[in-house]
């Protein structure tokens, strides 16, 4: 399995969860769901014992969400580097940006979840280009909240 893309591996998940007698419904649990994330750094294989612990509590579904790296959104975010930075042609998050072009229509990220007593349990597997995609977009959005909310409360006392 190429660690760049996780495509076979999820082709690997989706056969797992139904051979298994579960079913996928397709959903993206938001970090405003209290949840668990289950441990597995260092286990490749550790998606497997959540699918069977899903299995084992009874739960009728497995939740399954995926992210491709989407070549509109990587311009889109190369385009407000470029803008956050401009002139700077060797600004960070530009390069950033640019370098993880050669990842557009790559998988980067799979999240798996199920119910169980009122809590969300949830297993995530990523890519590190995606967590580098991760944390450029949050620094970009951060930037973009600070040059929004700096107004001056001086200048409207002129008025």
């Amino acid at each position: 399995m190429s660690t760049d893309n996780l495509l076979s591996l999820k082709d690997d998940m989706v056969a797992f969860i139904e051979g298994h007698g579960l079913r996928r419904l397709p959903g993206y649990v938001t970090e405003d769901i209290p949840s668990i994330l289950w441990e597995g750094r260092g286990n490749p294989d550790a998606w497997k014992d959540f699918v069977e612990m899903a299995k084992h509590v009874g739960a009728p579904f497995v939740t399954f969400s995926e992210m491709t790296m989407e070549r509109e959104e990587l311009d889109a975010l190369i385009e407000e580097a470029g803008e956050m930075n401009f002139p700077d042609e060797e600004a960070t998050e530009l390069v950033e940006a640019k370098w993880l072009r050669k990842y557009a229509g790559m998988l980067g990220y799979i999240q798996l979840g199920f119910v169980y007593q009122g809590l969300v349990f949830l297993h995530e597997t990523t890519t590190e280009w995606y967590e580098r995609f991760q944390t450029l977009v949050e620094d970009i959005e951060a930037f973009q909240d600070i040059v929004i909310d700096d107004t001056h409360p001086r200048d409207e006392e002129e008025e």
